[in-house]
């Protein structure tokens, strides 16, 4: 079965259903669809559908995610909160929080909060879109899994910890600069495995201090065995500054859990001491800063828009056909597939399939079908 597009509407009724059907309420599970699906209409499909039976579904089946999500306050300032998820839904989390993030800084200017005991939250852009939407700057971040060394280092000792930034522009996308402070992330190695494509060279590095290449379901499986590691935004060793990612990595580490006096490395591992299944405990944070408590929401987005036209404007390299700001490609993929639907590979066509049989939503025929 080759690649096949799925219609938008059947997608997000279908996953918000299968998410109900787990034991999501309803409205949660609207939020969680959306971020969801935000992933594939960005172009980011590491994270969209790719994840949506492996991440969630199944961490909801094995008893370490808890379908309906408790959201807690531990401690409240005007500007600032500290949330306890209680392992519920990421994405509801996410959520719950940058909106509580913005409505404190509507009223004192900037608003932030941080939450732990919390699950994968989907694509981190999303929560800073929240803002930009809004004539709000959003900035998040997120620890993870440890699978990421540091320089000088060979183990997994922090996630791929993207650091997330969005500003409003008066263009048709805003900047949102979206990525991990590694090289590359879990989901794109599971990507690559599922779609037979080979890792990228001295992103991933072994035991032994040397690049791991080919294969990404062998380097998968490496880096799930805490043989191998990914390799921070600058590769291995400090030449190519290597050392800069790793620190960057270690500011969303530190304000995943310091403030939140949250779990961080190795305890985001997923396992017990005897390798059981247990939950990921992940922590994240959120800041809101309303453009309007400064110089205005106009001025703001006039003047970043300047700034990337400006940028955009420059000299190419030779062969190039343009300049890209972050936001832009993500903004042309959707362009490009509002109208087609969602790419959904082989893989992912298989576990659709698992899931609705599984759950009895049989009223959902899926095109690869026919």
């Amino acid at each position: 079965m080759a690649k096949v597009y799925l219609d938008w509407k059947t997608a997000y009724s279908f996953v918000e259903d299968a998410f109900v059907g787990v034991g999501v309420p309803r409205e949660d599970a609207k939020i969680c669809a959306d971020v969801l699906l935000e992933s594939d209409k960005r172009g980011i499909e590491s994270h969209g559908c790719n994840r949506f039976k492996p991440i969630y579904i199944d961490r909801i089946n094995d008893g370490i995610q808890n379908p309906v999500t408790e959201f807690e306050i531990v401690k409240e300032t005007p500007t600032t909160a500290v949330v306890d998820g209680h392992n519920g839904m990421g994405q509801v989390i996410g959520y719950k929080s940058m909106r509580l993030a913005m409505d404190k800084a509507k009223k004192y200017g900037m608003g932030m909060v941080v939450a732990r005991n919390s699950c994968h939250y989907g694509i981190a852009g999303y929560y800073a879109s929240m803002c930009t939407k809004e004539g709000m700057i959003g900035i998040t971040g997120t620890n993870a899994r440890p699978s990421v060394a540091p320089t000088f280092g060979v183990e997994g000792m922090f996630g791929t910890n993207p650091l997330t930034v969005g500003i409003p522009t008066d263009e048709a996308f805003d900047f949102v600069i979206d990525c991990a402070t590694s090289i590359t992330q879990n989901g794109k190695i599971e990507y690559y495995a599922r779609t037979g494509e080979n890792v990228h060279a001295g992103t991933i590095i072994d035991s032994d201090g040397n690049a791991v290449e080919g294969n990404a379901e062998v380097a998968l499986k490496k880096i799930r065995g805490g043989t191998a590691a990914l390799t921070t935004l600058g590769g291995i060793g400090e030449a190519l500054g290597g050392y800069k990612g790793y620190g960057y990595a270690m500011v969303v580490e530190l304000l995943s859990a310091a403030l939140s006096d949250g779990a961080y490395g190795k305890a985001l591992d997923g396992k017990d001491e005897n390798g059981n299944k247990v939950p990921y405990h992940l922590g994240h944070f959120f800041i809101a800063i309303d453009t309007a408590h400064f110089l205005g929401e106009d001025v703001c987005r006039k003047k970043a828009g300047d700034i990337l036209r400006a940028v955009r404007a420059s000299k190419k390299a030779p062969g190039a056909e343009r300049i890209y700001t972050a936001g832009e490609k993500e903004y042309l993929v959707w362009q490009d597939r509002k109208d087609k639907g969602v790419p959904i590979n082989e893989s992912v066509q298989k576990e659709m399939i698992k899931v609705r049989d599984d759950l009895g939503l049989k009223k959902y025929v899926f095109p690869w079908e026919n």
